[in-house]
């Protein structure tokens, strides 16, 4: 009915009205578009079929769609209606200093950080941080935990008082698909009641055990982005949750002292877990000094008796990943 009347009234209005009105509509529709509108109001437009309604009405709103587009990512494509959400916890909510966070995926599918499969990829958490560049791999550091093994829920341990959450997907290489794929940005509240202390079953670690730095080394100076490469000796190297004799997996502590032995090791910005059996990890730091120590964890995050840990190293930040020259005194 109210298309008729539309079409009753057109018809009625002289062509070079027309011409004239949907110059305007054009121009006034979006600054972007104005030498196209030029362009297109200058042919005769005498009958508003369907298609020329259609393609009309999509100018006079474009815009309003334009200036809500979402930010492109990377190279990786993302399938329409896909989503990533969190599943157990929403905006408001409190949460216990240890809590189990839920991944939430819908229209793709979830597969290791380095695997091509068409149409998936990982997880990675953002702890009171804005996204980052869309188009750049996410980083690795204290806020922003990346699940490159595939996981779909982390253990994660906060710091009583007020954080945000936020998921983002990442492609094979921790770059953002394009469109991006993130979550709402949710506000939670950790209380300051900690867990109830509990001592876990512990395993036997193997004879002369030994896990250490292969690279950085004590002393060495690093830039920002670095590699760290995990050795061990006398054990081998087995996934979270994977229960098998004289194994274990990595975990970095960045500027801590070694936790309670007994119990699980946190997970947090400054204890770093390793649960898909990785022997490097590429992390970013602050400028300046930092101490880097590891510590084995069986199955259960727990250290083995007697604890298998490095010796403390530390490391110191620049800019240029050398050692700044010295500084010449006027004069000499």
């Amino acid at each position: 009915m109210v298309l008729r009347l539309v079409v009753s009234i057109w018809r009625t209005v002289p062509s070079m009205l027309r011409i004239f009105f949907w110059r305007r509509v054009l121009i006034l529709s979006s600054p972007t578009l104005r030498s196209r509108a030029i362009a297109l109001a200058g042919r005769t437009l005498t009958t508003p079929t369907p298609t020329a309604l259609s393609f009309l009405i999509w100018v006079a709103a474009s815009g309003v769609a334009y200036s809500q587009a979402p930010a492109g990512g990377g190279p990786t494509p993302s399938p329409p209606g896909a989503a990533v959400y969190f599943i157990d916890i929403k905006n408001g909510d409190t949460l216990s200093p240890k809590s189990i966070i839920h991944f939430g995926l819908r229209g793709m599918g979830v597969a290791p950080a380095g695997s091509d499969r068409e149409n998936s990829g990982h997880h990675h958490l953002l702890i009171d941080s804005e996204l980052p560049p869309l188009d750049q791999p996410i980083p690795s550091d204290f806020t922003h935990l990346h699940f490159g093994a595939g996981q779909t829920e982390a253990d994660v341990s906060l710091p009583p008082g007020e954080h945000t959450l936020q998921l983002i997907l990442g492609d094979k290489g921790h770059t953002p698909h394009s469109p991006p794929l993130m979550s709402e940005r949710i506000r939670v509240k950790v209380g300051d009641t900690a867990s109830p202390p509990g001592t876990a079953r512990r395993h036997p670690s193997a004879a002369n055990a030994k896990v250490y730095f292969a690279n950085p080394t004590d002393g060495a100076y690093v830039s920002r982005k670095l590699t760290i490469r995990f050795g061990l000796v006398n054990m081998g190297v087995a996934p979270a949750g994977v229960e098998k004799a004289n194994t274990g997996h990595h975990h970095l502590m960045v500027d801590v002292a070694l936790p309670p032995l007994d119990q699980p090791i946190p997970n947090d910005f400054n204890h770093l877990h390793f649960g898909a059996g990785q022997t490097e990890a590429q992390i970013t730091l602050p400028l300046g000094q930092h101490t880097l120590q590891l510590l084995l964890g069986d199955e259960n995050h727990v250290a083995h008796e007697p604890p298998v840990y490095s010796k403390p190293i530390r490391v110191t930040v620049t800019a240029t990943g050398r050692r700044p020259a010295p500084r010449r005194i006027a004069g000499q």
